[in-house]
């Protein structure tokens, strides 16, 4: 109940205006993706607290949807998703990603490397997407930026105090929670993999009396962890085989491309089709697996570090908010009915291309000051 509780606060205490409304749910998205490994957890969370604040505002109309409505569900898949973006354990595909990465070079991606990358980018685009959606695809009319519900925000407001003070279990979370994320942020520091302080963390929280949950009301996803192990076994079967770039060169000594084609070019091509294919795929993790082995390849054929082509190829995996098909999360949110495939249409679209946009940007300037892109 942690997360609820802290976004009912965050929201009580800064939601003032209807702008201000906005700029708070960046923050709580930001804040549980550094938590959370799940989109669709996140939307969850998020949705009944987000469509509260809806009608407060008064998107619920008989004469049809809201700027309001539509910007407060749009903004929210976007940051749901950008969130998960800006930290290697945001969703499982960014996982997947790094073990494949990782099985190719021999080595590791830390929690840090991705961090000190994508945040700043991450936070910039909400920002953008924030701007453009409040000046430019959906301003709100004068009604809209006040509550229409009289004491509307009351209700918010009854129900963070029906969860009463704060408990001991959610003390223990919060203070586990922190240090594990402590420990994420500095693994270059001490060296412990951010898998090994997860794992620990988990088990300190299924320990009788010391934890948080009991291990009868824990779905572990042995699936997914096999299908983890899987990765990183396939990311260093790829390495030991070459088979990324055998590939590659097949295909474009095929088409006639020579070994002289330049960084930018193939930095510009892994990258814009990893994020526009979002378009069409349903599964960032197919995405994953698809392209990532590709953008390998690719750097081997051209005598390119691998790192450099692959890493930011993966940051463009979480950009999956333009049709409802697109994501689970997207799904989610476009039941509420407040915005139409055209709202989400246009508006995903050029956040798309801003983002693709970004990425080459960060490339020629901030990925280079990091080492990730060569000089």
């Amino acid at each position: 109940g942690i997360a609820k509780r802290f976004a009912l606060w965050f929201l009580l205490r800064f939601g003032k205006s209807a702008g201000s409304v906005f700029l708070s749910f960046l923050v709580i998205n930001v804040v549980f993706s550094a938590f959370i490994s799940a989109t669709t957890a996140k939307a969850a969370i998020l949705l009944p607290i987000f469509m509260v604040v809806a009608a407060i505002y008064g998107a619920y109309r008989d004469d049809g949807k809201t700027n309001f409505g539509r910007s407060i569900v749009l903004q929210n898949l976007l940051q749901i998703n950008l969130g998960a973006g800006a930290f290697m354990t945001g969703s499982g595909a960014n996982l997947l990603a790094v073990a494949i990465i990782g099985g190719a070079i021999g080595g590791k991606i830390y929690f840090t490397d991705w961090m000190m990358a994508q945040f700043p980018v991450m936070i910039g685009l909400m920002l953008i997407g924030y701007l453009l959606a409040m000046k430019v695809f959906f301003p709100l009319k004068p009604e809209e930026r006040r509550p229409q519900i009289e004491g509307g925000m009351e209700r918010l407001r009854h129900e963070y105090k029906n969860m009463g003070k704060l408990s001991l279990e959610e003390i223990k979370s919060v203070v586990l929670f922190i240090l594990i994320l402590g420990f994420w942020a500095t693994d270059r520091l001490h060296g412990i993999s951010a898998t090994s302080v997860a794992f620990v963390g988990a088990v300190i929280a299924l320990m009788p009396r010391i934890g948080i949950v009991k291990w009868n009301d824990v779905d572990v996803p042995w699936h997914l962890m096999l299908f983890s192990a899987g990765a990183y076994t396939l990311g260093a079967g790829l390495s030991y085989t070459d088979l990324p770039s055998i590939s590659v060169n097949a295909i474009f000594d095929h088409v006639g491309v020579g070994h002289h084609t330049p960084f930018w070019a193939l930095y510009m091509l892994m990258t814009g089709v990893m994020v526009f294919s979002a378009v069409l795929f349903q599964s960032k993790t197919m995405r994953a697996m698809i392209f990532i082995p590709i953008a390998i390849g690719v750097a081997g054929r051209f005598g390119y570090d691998v790192v450099s082509l692959a890493l930011p190829t993966a940051f463009m995996i979480e950009h999956v908010y333009v049709l409802p098909f697109n994501s689970k999360p997207a799904a989610l949110l476009y039941e509420t009915d407040m915005y139409s495939y055209t709202d989400t249409a246009k508006y995903g679209i050029t956040m798309m291309v801003i983002s693709w946009l970004v990425i080459i940007l960060a490339g020629e300037t901030w990925f280079r000051v990091l080492g990730i892109t060569p000089d």
